[in-house]
């Protein structure tokens, strides 16, 4: 029986990044061994096992053979007699299929060394167009080494498999979980660049994918086009280092610009309706998490009513406040301000841009919670009036507090 660390420690440890977990390859083992030196087992589709002191995890070496189309299409086969290599073999990029043994020795069978050197991202194998969710983790991988390059024979072999079928196989759920992973990496737009280049992103967010060609007023937008906009939009979200759900905000929230009528472009009236529209089907679509879906959704309806705050009364902040739900959720409130940030700063030349109205609505806030609306509601009996006598008082704070916002 032989250990080796494998993957993203040994990858990481070569760019000098610092290594959060360690996974290993156990060659010439069986389960009824492993099981007999105390690990215990917690594979659902191979055999992989925790070690009983480290609780790290430790895989037979392992082949794969592939039965039909998915990322579940395959039959694993993990015994003593699969060597090392072979199970460097089935990885999917060179860079994670350097192994270290227990005196230190990198094993590099498939040159992933001199791919960090040259900072290129590469298949290892044909046997890379087996699996459509590789294609999803070299579009990530390039998001989070943004300076490392796609070699472009896998673009090659990433086409042929969009070509085939093989991303209409991926579920939703796998889908969604690289997609997070990506906009949680440093430059997110790098997954989608490459996701567009090998077709992929059109089969799995169309919604997306059309933005790109898509104009908007040079006046406001002077990259103009709306796809270029949207990546500097979750860019400047990732370099804020925003939660998901805003950076899926940031990602979402002008889908509705790919279904403005050419004859009105480079306009887009009431694009905001039809992104909400587009959204909940992405939402659907792809099972979305609560959390993500409902900032998403008020981001795409109210980001362009944000930048009217500075012209509105008091009474009309105040409504505007309660279309949000900031006073039972300032948590939410906060996000939505920060996607609405990261919309107005990522546009070329307003990266600095002071934010007014948003500055303003977190004063607005302030002011409306100020109100007891307990005590208040102890002066009347009908719900009604209790409404509207707490209405009054928070659109009166909101006037001491925002004395230039005058009814």
């Amino acid at each position: 029986m032989q250990t080796y660390v494998v993957g993203g420690a040994v990858r990481d440890e070569l760019l000098g990044l610092a290594v959060k977990d360690h996974d290993h390859v156990v060659v010439g083992s069986t389960v009824e061994a492993m099981l007999v030196a105390g690990y215990k087992s917690v594979g659902k589709d191979f055999p992989v096992f925790l070690h009983p002191k480290t609780h790290e995890e430790y895989a037979l070496a392992r082949t794969e053979r592939k039965t039909a189309k998915g990322y579940k299409g395959f039959v694993m086969h993990a015994s003593p007699e699969v060597t090392l290599e072979e199970d460097l073999a089935r990885r999917d990029l060179t860079i994670n299929a350097i192994a270290k043994d227990a005196d230190g020795k990198l094993i590099d069978p498939f040159n992933g060394i001199a791919d960090i050197k040259s900072k290129t991202l590469r298949h290892v194998s044909a046997a890379f167009t087996e699996d459509p969710v590789r294609i999803l983790r070299a579009a990530r991988f390039a998001a989070r080494f943004n300076d490392f390059t796609v070699a472009s024979e896998t673009i090659i072999l990433m086409k042929q498999m969009v070509a085939a079928g093989e991303v209409d196989a991926l579920v939703p759920e796998r889908v969604w979980q690289e997609l997070a992973k990506g906009l949680m990496e440093d430059k997110p737009s790098r997954m989608f660049q490459v996701l567009r280049e090998c077709g992929a992103l059109q089969k799995i967010l169309p919604e997306l994918d059309r933005l790109w060609g898509v104009p908007q007023p040079s006046q406001h937008h002077p990259e103009v086009d709306t796809g270029v906009h949207v990546m500097m939009v979750i860019d400047y979200a990732a370099r804020q280092h925003f939660s998901l759900p805003v950076r899926f905000a940031a990602l979402t929230h002008d889908l509705g610009k790919g279904t403005t009528p050419k004859d009105i472009l480079p306009r887009h009236i009431a694009h905001e309706e039809r992104s909400v529209s587009l959204l909940k089907e992405v939402s659907k679509r792809l099972r979305v998490p609560n959390d993500c879906k409902e900032l998403a959704h008020i981001v795409a309806k109210f980001h362009g009513k944000l930048h009217q705050a500075p012209q509105m009364k008091p009474s009309t902040l105040l409504e505007f406040l309660m279309q949000l739900d900031a006073i039972r959720q300032p948590g939410r409130f906060n996000d939505f301000l920060k996607a609405c940030e990261a919309d107005s700063r990522g546009r070329t030349g307003f990266e600095t841009c002071e934010t007014p109205a948003a500055n303003l609505m977190q004063k607005v806030l302030e002011a409306a919670v100020t109100v007891d609306a307990g005590t208040i509601a102890q002066q009347y009996s009908e719900s009604e009036r209790i409404k509207q006598a707490v209405f009054e008082a928070r659109v009166e704070a909101i006037n001491k507090l925002v004395p230039h916002q005058r009814n």
